[in-house]
């Protein structure tokens, strides 16, 4: 079996949230058809637990390191003396280096693949003939650029640098690598935008979702108990852009369902929840769920799943994991504008409060429309949003076909 290696900025295991959830797709695509050396940071306490299994995974073939987020912190700053991103010091780290330096010696690898732009920066540019491919996810200097917009002062130009000299990094990453990838046409287009020169070595490979385990036909368990019917979104609660939407609807849009639907729940379902998303929980009929072992019978249980999100880029799974469920999704533009091909639900798209509003009333008070917004949407999940069709494209890039 040929060998190669897969760098990713964070653990792939569990599949328990975005970028790792995309991450360990991939890794275990690779891992049927490759033996790979799997370079990934440790980055979070509760994850430690998870190091045995990965490497058993591995057959140890992996390099699986702590990343101090304190130290790491530290060491961006140094990105304002150097002119570098402040992503780029953030994940220097010299084991690593170590590490795939002497893998690139000592082993005949087919090919790399870098999972997140930051870790090319362990890839020596005299790698030889070695097939390199990055999946970039999403345009990141774009997010950072978006985050701009929302600060005032200090943190609003650092974050504009941000987003300027991650963009230089990124065409540089770009430039060097066999072919590209981002996680929708979309975003594909956009960086193919920023880079026309490379245009035709930038591609993209979809999100899926696992249909079988995401079935609204398995028996889940009920995790909320009698009451009122319930909304639901399910993220990440100390990830920026899922705390200001949640904020955000729980400020002008969860008023006004309560005023027409009194009785209605809603439950915040994430762990790592912020302060500010733990005082929502003081709200009338809001609960704040905290980490949870498995989503899916939170989505299940529910009548309405919710995406308020303003900032985002790429493909949200938890639209498409509430799509696989059979739930109307009520959301934002932005949250769906990764998502193709799935005309009924985008009847359910606006940044309009008292429309927002709305259109969870209308799902709440008709089944009917509920069953088949959610039916058409798991139609589309399993039309274009399945797994192993979609990273085909990445494999006929690697293999070069």
């Amino acid at each position: 079996m040929k060998e190669l290696l897969l760098l990713a900025h964070r653990l792939p295991f569990p599949p328990n949230k975005g970028d790792k959830i995309r991450s360990y797709h991939l890794w275990r695509f690779l891992s049927e058809r490759y033996r790979v050396h799997l370079g990934a940071f440790v980055d979070r306490e509760e994850d430690r637990v998870f190091i045995p299994e990965v490497e058993k995974m591995c057959n140890g073939a992996s390099f699986l390191p702590w990343l101090d987020g304190r130290q790491a912190k530290w060491r961006s700053l140094q990105g304002l003396l150097t002119g570098q991103a402040l992503t780029l010091p953030y994940y220097r780290h010299e084991a690593m280096q170590k590490w795939v330096n002497d893998l690139l010696v000592e082993r005949e690898l087919a090919g790399v693949v870098i999972y997140s732009s930051a870790m090319a920066r362990f890839v020596p540019h005299n790698s030889g003939s070695l097939r390199l491919l990055v999946d970039f996810v999403d345009c990141d200097s774009l997010k950072w650029r978006q985050y701009s917009t929302t600060r005032w002062g200090l943190m609003r130009w650092i974050y504009a640098r941000e987003g300027e000299q991650l963009l230089d990094w990124e065409k540089r990453v770009a430039g060097r690598a066999d072919a590209s990838f981002f996680v929708s046409p979309a975003e594909a287009a956009l960086f193919r935008n920023q880079a026309p020169g490379i245009a035709e070595r930038i591609g993209f490979w979809e999100n899926g979702v696992d249909a079988e385990r995401f079935d609204p036909a398995l028996n889940y368990p009920d995790p909320y108990g009698p009451g009122g019917k319930m909304l639901v979104f399910t993220g990440a609660m100390d990830y920026w852009p899922n705390v200001q939407g949640v904020v955000w609807f729980a400020r002008e849009v969860w008023p006004r369902i309560l005023r027409q639907e009194p009785e209605t729940r809603w439950a915040i379902a994430g762990g790592r929840p912020t302060p500010d998303v733990q005082r929502l929980a003081n709200l009338p009929g809001v609960r704040v769920t905290g980490a949870m072992a498995d989503s899916r019978p939170y989505i299940a249980h529910a009548t309405v799943a919710v995406a308020p999100l303003f900032i985002a880029q790429g493909v949200q799974n938890k639209v498409l994991e509430a799509m696989a469920l059979a739930k109307p999704v009520v959301t934002t533009p932005k949250a769906m504008e990764g998502i193709r091909h799935c005309p009924e639900a985008a009847r359910w798209i606006t940044e309009d409060p008292e429309r927002m509003a709305g259109m969870v009333v209308t799902l709440l008070r008709d089944a009917d429309l509920c069953r088949q917004s959610g039916k058409a949407g798991r139609t589309c999940i399993l039309r274009d949003y399945r797994w192993e069709v979609n990273l085909e494209r990445l494999l006929a890039a690697l293999e070069g076909v």
